[in-house]
């Protein structure tokens, strides 16, 4: 506390110190000055002295505020990169500033929240993780269930199809009059065999992930969904190491959102995906030159943020997004990384 107490003062000590100054080189001036000059020049002795006092009084104390002003920049400037996640971010203590108590505070609280997002991010993974297991179990009790509805339904179909094609050569040569009727029946039945199929097919969910790394999942998944939804596209992956399952499994599920979102909503023809690996976070951006909307508006909710954010901060991360109507929308997930 003495410290922090010491730098209120400073620039008052350094103003009194101005004055002090000021006052010793008048005191100089009178005593060495010959008595002769004083007398016929006392108003311009005067004058120097109250000059004096304007300037270096002044100077001294902005040349003092410069250094306060130094140290409060430093704390300002780490606390503006602790609000952008980069936690790892320490302010050098000076070993005799009335400000280093301040920073010790301030390294000591980062240091502390560091270690306590590291853990909700360890806790994070593993419940990605564990909820991905349970997904996984699920996904293969849905594939016995569309495999019970194929045999059922589908298979059946094909079974009835195949059945009534394979009469149709005895029925040209006994009855060709029932022909047109067996043509408009296999028709039907092929119709409706195919919107089951569409059906089941729709339920189906590609784990897109599986086998791959993130980064190679999007060379393969993203040119084919731009490519099948009418976008121009342009993937910038730029990952230095390679990524926990944890981390990468929910930038993809964020990725397929977000471009579902760009899909249904942007009314865009181009869009733009960066990942790249920024030292001290991962940052996920997806630029669309859609129609954009009004920040705050109904839309952004349509754009579904709460479900992205809520997938970054499991991860100790945040998004944002950025609109303007007429200037497209920008999704940004910022994913902080720390030191094994």
């Amino acid at each position: 506390m003495d410290r922090i107490k010491n730098a209120k003062w400073r620039t008052p000590i350094y103003h009194f110190a101005g004055a002090c100054l000021t006052l010793a080189l008048g005191l100089l001036g009178w005593l060495y000055l010959p008595v002769q000059t004083l007398a016929q020049d006392k108003p311009m002795v005067l004058m120097a002295l109250v000059l004096g006092l304007l300037l270096i009084g002044p100077t001294i104390g902005y040349w003092a505020a410069r250094g306060v002003q130094r140290d409060v920049d430093k704390l300002h400037l780490a606390i503006k990169q602790a609000v952008k996640g980069n936690l790892s971010e320490r302010i050098p203590l000076s070993g005799n500033g009335g400000f280093d108590a301040i920073y010790q505070d301030f390294n000591e609280m980062s240091e502390s929240l560091e270690g306590r997002i590291k853990l909700l991010r360890k806790l994070g993974e593993e419940n990605v993780m564990l909820q991905a297991q349970s997904n996984e179990a699920a996904v293969l009790e849905e594939r016995k269930r569309l495999a019970r509805d194929l045999h059922d339904t589908v298979s059946q179909q094909l079974f009835a199809i195949h059945m009534s094609a394979s009469s149709l050569e005895k029925l040209l040569d006994a009855r060709p009059e029932m022909v047109k009727t067996v043509v408009e029946q296999l028709v039907t039945m092929s119709q409706h065999a195919q919107k089951q199929m569409r059906s089941l097919i729709a339920q189906l969910r590609p784990l897109e992930l599986e086998g791959k790394t993130l980064h190679g999942a999007l060379d393969q998944w993203f040119p084919v969904y731009c490519s099948q939804n009418g976008l121009q596209g342009k993937l910038d992956v730029r990952l230095d190491d390679r990524l926990s399952d944890a981390i990468e499994h929910q930038l993809f599920l964020i990725i397929q959102e977000a471009m579902a979102n760009v899909v249904k909503h942007a009314r865009a023809n181009h869009v733009m995906l960066l990942l790249h690996d920024g030292g001290r976070q991962i940052v996920l951006q997806i630029d669309d030159n859609g129609i954009g909307f009004e920040p705050g508006g109904a839309q952004r909710s349509s754009y579904g943020l709460s479900t992205m954010k809520e997938r970054a901060q499991r991860l100790g991360g945040d998004a944002e997004v950025r609109s303007l109507v007429g200037k497209g929308t920008t999704v940004k997930i910022s994913i902080p990384k720390f030191s094994s």
